[in-house]
């Protein structure tokens, strides 16, 4: 919905990006998916510079700050980049909150219940960032169940 007033296809363009945070740091759970299908590897050849980038000592920390300091808190910035900008932080600490539950899985015999968590927590944030990616270049608000809700109490 576009109930803040129409976008402009830069504004489009600039809400789709944030949902790379969560797809880049979803992807270490798609690792048991990728070693059964080899050639879903090949979503990873555009991700790898971000991926690098990403992966290096404290980038993930600096790039999640200045995303909520400098677009999420900046009122000059249109409200739909915004929205879309917490809406992909939020994920993305759902994905941090994911990393550290998902060792209690590790115990002995629980093999198979860790590779189908990993699973469908790599296919979930892949299902989002295609959601949020299509109805942001639609001009559209991606509404998660919850999230969004959290969303539009966080940006006015």
């Amino acid at each position: 919905m576009t109930w803040r007033g129409s976008t402009s296809i830069r504004d489009r363009i600039f809400a789709c990006l944030p949902y790379l945070l969560p797809l880049i740091d979803g992807l270490v759970f798609g690792s048991f998916l990728f070693n059964l299908f080899p050639p879903l590897q090949l979503i990873l050849i555009p991700l790898a510079p971000l991926a690098i980038i990403y992966n290096l000592p404290l980038a993930s920390l600096v790039i999640f700050f200045a995303l909520f300091l400098l677009v999420v808190r900046n009122d000059k910035i249109s409200h739909f980049i915004r929205f879309n900008a917490m809406q992909a932080i939020l994920v993305d600490i759902i994905l941090v909150l994911c990393r550290f539950i998902l060792p209690v899985f590790r115990a002995p015999g629980t093999q198979f219940l860790l590779e189908v968590l990993s699973n469908f927590i790599f296919l979930g944030v892949a299902a989002v960032f295609v959601y949020a990616v299509v109805q942001s270049l639609r001009g559209r608000y991606a509404e998660i169940p919850t999230i969004s809700d959290a969303v539009y109490a966080q940006v006015p």
